[in-house]
């Protein structure tokens, strides 16, 4: 994800020479370095240098990162945060008053330029500062600015959604190959049945309602799979799944 958000920036034309960076393996740095002409420096210099700062960090390592980041910032600095769970007011604490906070919520298809970002502003920023997060973030996909407190939703549909859907892909290529499709065709099948479906969804201003529908023929092959969906009550299990996952990105704050 690190290397995404810098892609982002490049992409938006941020100058490369003012992006820098740190990482722990010596071998991934010079990588980002060569690929990007982003500049790979120590942690208290990029914190003392740098006017915004990305956290892009496990939710458990947060707390100690800005326990060693905190007597180095620059007031007027702004930490954008993409740490699951994390709340503003978290990071606002253990950094002290005049350091703006951005949290992020985003999503693995970042890496290819087609992710999903939700944003919140917490304390100390600026509209100018959000426009900035906004559209570098808007290089690598789409942005939606949401009440923090919509964040845990955020994370149980967009920020955990490409698991779910990279399961019930599995489970199609499964049963495509148990009904004598060879692997490799049940998973051009599948792949682009989804790509297809998703453009649709996306071009065709129609609801996800109405284009299954208009898939579903009455006691056709779609009416029959789809009955033994909602059999299953698979409404029920995604609500089920979903919450799961608000809940353990509640627990994690």
């Amino acid at each position: 994800m690190g290397e995404a958000l810098i892609s982002g920036l490049v992409s938006s034309r941020f100058p490369k020479a003012q992006i820098v960076f740190t990482e722990k393996r010596a071998d991934r740095a010079r990588e980002i370095a060569a690929k990007y002409g982003a500049r790979e420096v120590e942690l208290a210099e990029l914190v003392k240098t740098s006017d915004v700062i990305l956290l892009v960090v496990k939710p458990q390592d947060l707390a100690a990162l800005l326990g060693s980041i905190s007597k180095d910032l620059s007031k007027g600095a702004l930490l954008v945060s993409f740490a699951a769970g994390k709340a503003t007011s978290f990071i606002s604490e253990r950094v002290g008053p005049g350091v703006g906070v951005i949290r992020v919520m985003p999503n693995t298809p970042t890496l290819i330029g087609l992710g999903m970002a939700a944003i919140s502003p917490g304390a100390n920023v600026t509209n100018e500062q959000v426009t900035f997060v906004s559209e570098f973030l808007a290089t690598c996909g789409k942005v939606i600015e949401i009440d923090e407190k919509l964040q845990d939703a955020v994370t149980a549909l967009s920020g955990s959604g490409p698991a779910y859907f990279f399961a019930f892909v599995e489970e199609i290529i499964k049963s495509g190959v148990r009904l004598g499709l060879s692997h490799e065709e049940a998973t051009t099948l599948a792949i682009q049945t989804i790509v297809g479906s998703a453009a649709m969804l996306e071009q065709s201003g129609k609801s996800a309602t109405t284009l299954r529908e208009n898939v579903t023929s009455p006691n056709g092959t779609t009416a029959a799979a789809l009955k033994v969906f909602s059999d299953a009550n698979l409404g029920e299990i995604i609500a089920k799944a979903m919450t799961a996952a608000r809940d353990r990105s509640q627990e994690l704050a």
